[in-house]
């Protein structure tokens, strides 16, 4: 049995007071845990400096060329770094890339900078824009209030001159066929393209047959001021409506959803951002609405938003067609078309809801015109047209 402890220098010794730490491990371990403490500082300062360096980069292919260092847009202080548009209209993303950056959208209302909105015209075309001079005059002098955006074939290259509003304006484009997915995959990178601009509000589809039949003013006022979007979205009963319907859409789709519309739209912001990032509904359509049973370009967009957003839908287009003549094509107008009774009843040729209220100014553009239509459509324009 152990003796018992009886006084403080025998509990010194019990606990061994004798075996003192050696000063020199001391003193190394000390140091060492002063060299973890500065390296952990030292890393989250590098790292927050590193963060806020890259984080400009993430936006760097909608500023221009990425390998420039040091540019003016990386300068740029406060909001407009974040808020001013694309110096040019090419980038090196990939679709994928663009739908993502695109999709970003403000939720906080006023914005808290001085902001003029525009109207994103888009134009999906094949090649040259015969009707270009026309489309220039209903620019002219309202600069800031539009932007142009330009699809056609990847093989073609515009030879605009620096003075023209289409100048440098042709996006990176893939082939897009009539009837096809990859036609809706050439309106969705319009769309893109054009939300890389924060200013635009409005976005509207048109071709190279297509002419504005009012000015821009009225355009301009006519979108701003509407509270719905302008996308036909109908149920026709008929074997080129519901009979195009595939009951491999469910149940994503049902029968009943199907809509049928025109190819050419004008949508608001958030609209637009809906139809780019959808990813619900595109791998029904890509799969089971296509040629000669089902054109994707006549169903897609009018059946997801009648589906995800039926109040914000006018329900008709502000384009007008021609489809009396029969076939599967619209009416083409030529030079002898071009009068001014004609013109003017394009341009009252019906009546129709805005904003609930009964209006004789349905269509705000027309198709499809002839290459030879131009002359006389300058002509007529500045007194029957509004601009020019």
């Amino acid at each position: 049995m152990k003796a018992r402890v009886e006084s403080v220098e025998d509990v010194k010794e019990a606990l061994g007071q004798g075996r003192v730490f050696p000063t020199g491990m001391f003193k190394v371990f000390l140091g060492f845990l002063l060299l973890v403490v500065g390296l952990s500082v030292l890393g989250m300062y590098m790292a927050r400096h590193t963060l806020a360096a890259a984080a400009p980069a993430l936006f760097r292919p909608c500023l221009g060329d990425s390998s420039t260092s040091g540019s003016a847009e990386e300068e740029l202080e406060g909001l407009e770094r974040w808020t001013r548009p694309p110096p040019r209209v090419r980038h090196a993303m990939t679709d994928e890339e663009l739908r993502w950056r695109a999709s970003f959208a403000p939720r906080v209302r006023p914005y808290p900078f001085p902001r003029v909105p525009k109207v994103a015209f888009m134009f999906l075309t094949r090649g040259p824009l015969p009707l270009a001079p026309l489309w220039e005059r209903f620019f002219r002098g309202n600069e800031g209030r539009y932007s142009i955006y330009v699809h056609a074939l990847p093989s073609y290259r515009a030879n605009f001159t620096s003075d023209s509003v289409f100048y440098q304006r042709q996006i990176v484009s893939k082939v897009a066929d009539w009837g096809q997915m990859t036609l809706c995959d050439a309106e969705r990178r319009l769309l893109a393209n054009a939300l890389l601009d924060i200013s635009n509000e409005w976005f509207v589809l048109v071709s190279e047959s297509c002419i504005p039949i009012s000015g821009f003013n009225t355009t301009y006022e006519y979108f701003q001021n509407s509270r719905q979007s302008f996308v036909m979205a109908i149920d026709d009963p008929g074997p080129y409506g519901r009979g195009r319907y595939d009951y491999n859409m469910m149940p994503e789709v049902e029968f009943v959803q199907w809509r049928k519309g025109s190819q050419w739209f004008e949508v608001d912001r958030e609209l637009a951002i809906q139809i780019i990032r959808d990813t619900r509904y595109y791998p029904k359509f890509n799969e089971f609405c296509r040629p000669h049973h089902c054109y994707v370009d006549e169903h897609y967009f009018h059946t997801m938003l009648s589906i995800e957003a039926p109040q914000s839908l006018a329900n008709r287009s502000v384009t007008w067609v021609d489809w009396s003549r029969g076939g599967a094509h619209p009416a083409t107008f030529g030079r002898g078309d071009i009068t001014e009774e004609f013109l003017r009843r394009v341009q009252t040729k019906r009546t129709c809801l805005y904003n609930n209220r009964n209006t004789t100014t349905c269509f705000l553009f027309a198709r499809k015109f002839a290459p030879s239509a131009l002359e006389p459509l300058l002509v007529l324009a500045p007194t029957v047209l509004g601009y020019g």
